[in-house]
């Protein structure tokens, strides 16, 4: 699936539009329209960081010589929301086998109602964004010696 990117430049929420590359062996940073994949040691960039970066000292810049688009391709962003849609509002849930069918979410073990946790009547603020998500891929495993 081509999912669109976001420019890489912290706090932008912009999608990119273009790629920085830098060729080392000739001190050149080249932008060019979007790689078709996300490479290492490049960046992707909006149509306002593309056009306001500057090269280091002693370096040459190169860009693209046709325009950018201002906007990731309309089939990215049909992409997008087919991906979405199959998602559906129950991606990611788990329901605790042999339990009341309450669903799970994250590392949670047990639903909210045999945890003692408050099930309803009171006020929740909105999920952060990537609620729905596994927090990390680390895990404890026990010492050896035992």
């Amino acid at each position: 699936m081509n999912v669109p990117r976001r420019c890489c430049r912290p706090g932008c929420p912009h999608y990119a539009v273009a790629t920085l590359t830098f060729v080392y062996s000739d001190s050149t940073a080249v932008i060019g329209p979007l790689a078709t994949a996300r490479e290492p040691h490049s960046w992707d960039l909006c149509v306002g960081h593309a056009g306001r970066i500057t090269a280091p000292r002693g370096w040459e810049l190169v860009r693209h010589a046709g325009p950018l688009p201002s906007h990731p391709d309309e089939d990215d962003l049909v992409a997008l929301a087919d991906a979405v849609r199959e998602g559906g509002p129950s991606a990611g849930r788990r329901h605790h086998p042999g339990g009341n069918g309450a669903p799970l979410h994250g590392f949670d073990d047990f639903p909210a109602a045999a945890t003692g946790a408050p099930t309803g009547g009171g006020v929740l603020a909105p999920p952060e964004p990537g609620a729905g998500r596994r927090r990390g891929h680390l895990r404890v495993l026990p010492d050896p010696a035992d």
